[in-house]
């Protein structure tokens, strides 16, 4: 029987997820502003709602920073940035399958870069698993005869994101709190230019689309707080295994209801990155349960 926490843990995990996996269709009908402005509003509107979070929590002290981390938190939000504006376009440019493709290529990703920067070592099951990836990468490049750009964008800036936020250890949403208002002043600049040029679509288009602009804050802060909550009851590995639901709901979002592609090359490609990711996390769970008995064997 799993405990009142650890139910509530699970059930914070499924909504961050699935709001994640299902948020493709919110940027679906935004999709007569453009990439760079809905980032903009993402960006604005988010400070004011993170800021009041905080101020609910009781949590001002999270803002607080040492000058030498500044230039990292300056890294963690351009990588955000690249991130959101990457995962906009394309979803816009009706290539929610490749984002998804991203987001499944991200776990492997970072057990990577963990080796490379945090002197982690693979075991030999992990290698593997990211050598089966990498086919499935290399087999799109043959059938396509293109590198599947959004994906491997999307992964490894979220990954370099995970890597950067790990060595700052920050506050969830104190540190989304920080990147935000780094990126506002860029944001408001674009914003204002747009205006200039009288192509800013918010203010100028329909009721509808303002609305749901506005919701951006909402769009960014809600997932995370349900995320923040599931980390907080369950163990890592475990959210580990919620962490697919959103690839896969977006996967089936694209191609049920705006119809995208999936031909013999893309099954392959995602045939391979989930034949990994069904190696990596046997691998992984096999580990744990190894290390949990051992450490049940050491004498108190």
């Amino acid at each position: 029987m799993f405990d009142k926490q650890t139910l509530h843990g699970a059930w914070f995990a499924i909504g961050a997820f699935s709001f994640w996996g299902f948020i493709p269709i919110y940027f679906k009908l935004v999709g007569n502003v453009s990439p760079l402005e809905i980032v903009s509003q993402r960006v604005l509107w988010s400070v004011p709602l993170l800021l009041a979070i905080l101020l609910y929590l009781g949590r001002f002290d999270a803002l607080t920073l040492q000058r030498r981390h500044w230039w990292k938190v300056l890294l963690s939000a351009s990588l955000l940035c690249a991130n959101w504006l990457t995962f906009i376009y394309g979803i816009l440019h009706n290539n929610i399958v490749e984002t998804s493709l991203g987001y499944f290529i991200n776990p492997l990703v970072s057990v990577f870069l963990g080796m490379i920067f945090l002197g982690e070592r693979l075991r030999p099951l992990q290698w593997i698993a990211i050598g089966i990836a990498a086919s499935g990468i290399g087999c799109q490049l043959l059938y396509y005869g293109r590198v599947p750009w959004i994906a491997l964008t999307l992964a490894f800036s979220f990954g370099f994101y995970g890597l950067t936020r790990k060595s700052l250890n920050l506050h969830s949403v104190g540190g989304l709190a920080l990147e935000t208002m780094i990126l506002s002043p860029l944001a408001m600049a674009y914003i204002l230019y747009l205006s200039h040029l009288g192509t800013l679509k918010f203010g100028h288009s329909d009721l509808t689309t303002d609305l749901l602009l506005m919701l951006a804050g909402f769009v960014t802060s809600f997932p995370l707080l349900c995320f923040a909550a599931a980390v907080k009851r369950l163990s890592l590995t475990a959210v580990g295994m919620f962490q697919y639901m959103a690839p896969s709901m977006s996967l089936v979002v694209a191609v049920v209801i705006y119809g995208e592609p999936f031909g013999t090359g893309r099954l392959i490609t995602f045939a391979c990155i989930w034949i990994a990711l069904a190696v990596f996390t046997a691998e992984a769970l096999y580990h744990h349960n190894r290390l949990a008995r051992q450490l049940d064997r050491v004498p108190v």
